[in-house]
């Protein structure tokens, strides 16, 4: 996708004030986005990313995540590796300052974050879309996209780590731990947000019986219930 920053986007960018004003950027909930997205947040061995996949695949919609880094990595005119090693990642000032100039590659926090937020709402604005993770539920318009949290009890995580990912139980707790510590602490510093409340979200699924295959229908559903003055079942699926 040959991705442009669309007026209305920039324009609502144009009133961020430095890091406090990232915390507090609402997008109001008008019409200009059109079409309805989807945001997928996920705890690690929730099966999130696959059943995302899943369901963009079903509705024919563009799933939205590497293509995230490139883009930022495109505006910042950065390799694609240095953006992956602080996507999803907080930072403490101080690290910035030595990061910064120990490296001359790096990004500063707040540059990524202004880069991320006119990414995530120029797929938002597009439309027929699943964006994972970064946040995406509070960046977007609540009202114009369906925001999903996928989730899983710990043991379960775990054992799926073990099972998929070929870990020891130490590892698979330990990389769990990490990317949980890591996706919350992102959110809370840039968004000042709580990742686990369940009223952040409009379906909150527990993947414990749920296949891949299933979760997936039970978000489709989820899309066309709460658009149901606008679409139809099958609407937005491929002919």
């Amino acid at each position: 996708m040959n991705i442009k920053y669309y007026p209305l986007i920039n324009k609502a960018l144009e009133l961020f004030k430095i890091k406090e004003g990232l915390s507090s950027f609402k997008v109001k909930d008008d019409h200009s986005f059109s079409i309805p997205f989807i945001t997928v947040a996920r705890e690690p061995g929730s099966g999130g990313a696959p059943i995302a996949k899943e369901v963009a695949t079903k509705l024919g919609f563009e799933f939205v995540d590497e293509q995230i880094i490139d883009q930022i990595a495109k505006s910042t005119k950065k390799r694609k590796e240095i953006i992956k090693q602080i996507d999803e990642k907080a930072r403490t000032g101080i690290e910035d300052i030595i990061h910064a100039a120990l490296n001359r590659e790096y990004v500063d926090d707040l540059k990524y974050t202004q880069e991320l937020f006119k990414v995530i709402l120029t797929y938002a604005y597009k439309g027929k879309t699943v964006i994972l993770g970064r946040g995406a539920n509070f960046i977007t318009p609540f009202a114009r996209g369906l925001h999903v949290n996928i989730t899983a009890p710990y043991k379960v995580r775990v054992q799926r780590a073990i099972d998929y990912e070929g870990h020891t139980t130490i590892k698979a707790k330990e990389v769990i731990a990490k990317i949980e510590k890591e996706r919350h602490d992102f959110v809370k510093q840039y968004l000042k947000k709580d990742i686990n409340k369940p009223n952040s979200y409009d379906l909150v699924l527990n993947t414990t019986y749920f296949r891949v295959n299933e979760a997936s229908d039970v978000i489709i559903e989820a899309l066309y219930q709460k658009f149901s003055k606008t679409l139809q079942h099958g609407s937005l699926k491929p002919k």
